[in-house]
């Protein structure tokens, strides 16, 4: 069987090119074959000899995802796609268009066993984690569908199907590669990781000591509630997951950000808005409101618009930076996992 060529970072290419014995300057020029030029076949590679192309040809594959379904939102603004994996799996990524960014939401493993009620992807269960190839090959077939339209892909985000720090090693290799400048070369601050609390991968992350953005599925201000909607807080509660939080911020200096998926008459009260402005008041945190994306197998309506921003006057009223989040295709069903659960 080959090998996905995206699972390999700089050094471990360079050590198969030397392996081969060919000058190492054919790893530079592979790697921006990949990561600039977004060519997906050894043909494509003309600088390279024939024999290496057909080295390639016989080793690697050029990526694995097989685009499935390819939905637009009626505004334009939001592309939903469905790609299909090797073993018959489905992931699903997402890239929104704003007025001064390109960001794409993807997938970092099948399923999810975190078990968050108001969640399609939570609603599957975990099948299984993508490797680190499978990762970034989302980022570079958006940057390359961009590139064709004259744009550019600004942002990263892991909030798409899975929990990141549930398959931390693959993810965190994904960054180092896409990060290298060699290569892709984006930022660390682009990118944004978003966990719904797994401490001691917190820590870990912590220690690695990044300029990755973290961001916290927050979506209720205390144990009875969070538990009931976001069920590995019966492992980790709020005391311990908001004191690794503000260890973060005083180990890193960086700001958190917590997610609140807003949805009536469950975590939209004035009560639970108080509740949050006492834990994450004196922190330096954002929080990031988005009324809830319907699912079919859960109950709960998004929030009405004046009570979202009722509970956001709250927060700032208290001093917390806060913004809504515009819902993004609703129409194409945009929310994390809503095709892929129909589909695996």
């Amino acid at each position: 069987m080959r090998s996905n060529l995206f699972d390999l970072d700089y050094e471990e290419l360079s050590k198969v090119i030397r392996s081969w014995d060919e000058p190492a300057y054919r790893t530079q020029q592979i790697w921006q074959g990949i990561f600039q030029k977004f060519w997906n076949n050894p043909e494509e590679f003309t600088t390279l000899s024939l024999s290496l192309r057909k080295k390639l040809d016989q080793k690697y594959i050029f990526g694995v995802l097989n685009p499935e379904k390819d939905l637009q939102s009626n505004d334009g603004s939001t592309r939903k796609i469905l790609y299909r994996l090797e073993d018959n799996a489905a992931i699903e990524t997402v890239l929104m268009g704003y007025t001064d960014r390109n960001t794409v939401c993807i997938s970092s493993q099948v399923g999810c066993g975190m078990g968050c009620k108001f969640c399609a992807t939570g609603n599957m269960g975990f099948i299984r984690n993508l490797s680190p190839g499978e990762i970034i090959e989302q980022v570079v077939k958006a940057a390359a569908d961009l590139g064709q339209n004259g744009k550019r892909l600004t942002n990263v985000v892991f909030m798409g199907m899975g929990e990141p720090f549930h398959n931390y090693q693959p993810v965190m290799k994904a960054v180092r590669i896409l990060n290298d400048p060699r290569g892709f070369g984006m930022g660390t601050r682009r990118f944004t990781i978003s966990t719904v609390g797994l401490i001691p991968e917190i820590r870990r992350f912590m220690k690695d000591n990044t300029q990755i953005n973290l961001a916290i599925s927050l979506h209720a201000a205390d144990d009875l509630l969070r538990s009931s909607i976001v069920p590995i807080n019966r492992k980790y509660p709020l005391t311990e997951l908001i004191a690794v939080c503000r260890q973060y911020i005083q180990k890193t200096n960086r700001r958190i950000t917590f997610e609140w998926a807003l949805i009536d008459g469950v975590n939209d009260t004035e009560e639970q808005a108080r509740k949050l402005s006492n834990l994450v008041g004196d922190m330096l945190a954002h929080v990031n409101i988005i009324q809830l994306n319907p699912v079919s197998h859960y109950g709960g309506k998004p929030a009405e618009e004046e009570k979202a921003l009722k509970f956001k006057k709250i927060l700032t009223d208290s001093g917390i930076s806060c913004t809504i989040r515009l819902r993004r295709g609703i129409d194409i069903q945009a929310g994390c996992g809503q095709l892929a659960s129909e589909s695996n």
